[in-house]
């Protein structure tokens, strides 16, 4: 087939586990990808998107099938083939220099064509000004940005990206997709796999994976349209109790899903209007005082939830045992409070006189690029850091939040993963129910629940480092709230998670929320954040917004335009050239364009295309979502910034 650079037939890849049970991990897979093409592989932890990527670069033989890449065997390409794995792929002892010199050794860039790239891609990524500073001490957008670097040193005509954005903030996640398109819009073949959805919907194409076979593969749009859904936002006065009550509508199978979203739920139905009306019917029985904000089209999450749950069947949710339910009475009560809270490390202010106010039963989400101060304020909460000034109010205590009666209250889960590796699943389990004094009697109890959430059922007898960092997380999160904390600090939990999974972890964080536990998530995920009651924006150790995920959107000024054109890559730079680039942002093959209003903005976008010669498809005005606030937010942060300097 003309322009196919990558083929797959019967794909196949059987490990052996060195006893009678062998593990299936590519099972007869079949696809072809076009050059200039972005082309993304979704599916949950374990569906095979790694092994798939390891073949395809020359490291891994298959058991069974064809491949060709580039007209060739992988192994006979990997001199034009770019590979960034899972984990950083880059030397932490090297400086930013010393790891692109040693990449182009490796593939042998002659000296001009390196001095060439290497100068490109700092200016494009903005690493300029690092090039001397130790690859270990960027920050975790910083370290992608070279990552990629190295592996586009020797100017490949493939790229391999096995979750490149993992942990990295919304603003270099932007800029990092701003850099694909335009290498993509080049003629570079580009596969990557993301566990973020709305990152797969920038790819060209995107095949959906599970148990080690594809279960589609469509266009992002395609793949939701084919859902013949419609999802209805709804608010009401109890959310929780609307929750539970529509679950059961959806196990019934009058409902296609459910799902909450901090003030709001999200509800998937296959009639808008005949469905619309049994649920307000439904509800107003309940005397919930619904309202149905708005009615839209399912998003790629959406669809793919609904595509492997039609797999699996129906998801089973394991409640936390032995709750006490002394905790929902102080439902409302202050469970933190901070006042001109600060930290300077030498010279440097990493958080600036934050004020943050989170009660009992309450889901606080601390949003903020990497550097933001979001993690040095949780550790300044917690008595891990001594603060410069400030004041802490935690659990109704000023001071002593390092002694045993106030961690016992505590929940922490690290960004960073604080298992330990060379111990079982049970034994890490077991550590953290020594360590917070969880009472003998309940702690089998507590260690089922956590083995279930987590989906390792009769696996506790499995070393902690032989799971993926996905699962890890679950086991994680688990461990911090076996003692049924009051207070729970949740550092990006979900980090490279997938979508099911996600979900119910945070099923698990709203039971949390609902039985009275106060909880403060950061997390880089925006439409994870929308899962938040309420949430803060910091941008260098300043708080610059806050709100909950409703009022955030409400309060943005102007209206929002979303934009297809013929050539996305050109009308990006054209648009964000004339408006400005907090202005303009790249959605797969849409554009997202504030304007004051919907006559004036499509006035401004028209008159562009023409002076550019630019061919629009449609103009349509849309809602505002939160990323499209936070970005905007940074973005004039950034802007002021250049302008005061």
């Amino acid at each position: 087939m003309t322009g196919v650079v990558i083929r797959a037939r019967g794909l196949t890849k059987v490990y052996d586990r060195g006893t009678k049970q062998e593990l299936c991990a590519l099972d007869a897979v079949d696809f072809e990808i076009r050059k200039g093409e972005i082309f993304g592989l979704i599916g949950a932890d374990g569906a095979g998107k790694s092994t798939c990527f390891k073949i395809l670069a020359g490291v891994l033989e298959p058991t069974a099938g064809e491949v060709e890449v580039l007209f060739r065997s992988p192994r006979e390409s990997r001199q034009r083939v770019g590979y960034v794995t899972q984990p950083f792929s880059l030397y932490e002892d090297l400086s930013v220099a010393e790891n692109l010199r040693y990449a182009a050794g490796l593939r042998e860039v002659d000296e001009e064509a390196f001095a060439e790239r290497s100068r490109r891609y700092l200016e494009a990524f903005d690493m300029k000004a690092f090039t001397d500073r130790l690859a270990g001490r960027l920050s975790g957008g910083m370290k992608q940005k070279l990552a990629l670097s190295c592996a586009l040193i020797a100017d490949p005509a493939v790229l391999l990206l096995d979750e490149p954005t993992t942990g990295v903030d919304p603003v270099s996640r932007r800029d990092f997709w701003d850099a694909l398109g335009g290498l993509a819009d080049r003629g570079m073949t580009i596969v990557v796999a993301t566990p973020y959805l709305d990152e797969a919907e920038r790819c060209t194409r995107i095949a959906c994976m599970e148990n080690g076979k594809i279960l589609a593969q469509y266009p992002p749009a395609e793949f939701v349209s084919r859902m013949a859904l419609t999802r209805l936002e709804i608010r009401t006065c109890d959310l929780q109790r609307a929750e539970e009550m529509l679950e059961r509508h959806e196990r019934d199978g009058i409902l296609a899903d459910v799902q909450r979203f901090g003030d709001r739920l999200d509800v998937l139905v296959s009639d808008p209007v005949a469905d619309r009306d049994r649920i307000l019917e439904a509800l107003e029985a309940e005397e919930l005082k619904p309202e149905v904000l708005r009615s839209g089209d399912p998003t790629l999450e959406n669809a793919f939830v609904a595509t492997l749950r039609s797999k699996r069947g129906p998801e089973s949710h394991a409640h936390f045992p032995d709750r006490a339910t002394a905790p929902a009475e102080r439902c409302g009560e202050l469970a933190l409070g901070t006042k001109g809270l600060v930290k300077r490390f030498g010279s440097f202010t990493a958080v600036k006189g934050l004020d943050l106010e989170i009660r009992h039963g309450e889901i606080y989400g601390l949003l903020g690029a990497n550097g933001a101060g979001k993690t040095t304020a949780i550790k300044m909460i917690c008595g891990l850091v001594q603060p410069s000034s400030g004041e802490i109010s935690l659990l109704g205590r000023t001071k002593g939040f390092r002694t045993a009666a106030v961690r016992s209250r505590i929940g922490y889960k690290s960004q960073k993963f604080t298992l330990y590796d060379d111990l079982t699943i049970g034994e890490n389990l077991d550590f953290y129910a020594a360590m917070y004094d969880v009472p003998p009697k309940l702690c089998r109890a507590r260690k089922d629940w956590a083995l279930e959430v987590s989906g390792l059922r009769g696996e506790e007898g499995m070393l902690t480092g032989r799971l993926p960092d996905g699962w890890k997380q679950r086991v994680a999160f688990g461990a911090a709230v076996m003692h049924q904390p009051d207070i729970v600090f949740l550092d990006e939990p979900t980090s490279g998670v997938d979508a099911l999974a996600r979900r119910a972890m945070w099923r698990m964080i709203n039971e949390l929320a609902d039985n009275g536990a106060a909880v403060l998530v950061v997390t880089h995920y925006l439409e994870e954040a929308e899962q938040c009651n309420r949430i803060g924006f910091m941008a260098a150790g300043d708080m610059v917004a806050e709100g909950s995920p409703s009022e955030l959107e409400k309060h943005m000024p102007g209206v929002l335009l979303e934009v297809r054109a013929a050539n996305v890559a050109a009308s990006l730079g054209a648009f964000r050239q004339a408006l400005g680039r907090d202005r303009v942002t790249q959605f797969g093959e849409r554009l997202h364009v504030q304007a004051p209003d919907v006559g004036a903005g499509e006035r401004e976008i028209q008159a562009i295309a023409e002076a550019q010669s630019l061919e629009l498809r449609s103009i349509e005005p849309i809602p505002f979502s939160l990323e499209d606030v936070f970005l905007a937010l940074i973005e004039r942060r950034r802007a002021a910034s250049d302008k005061a300097a």
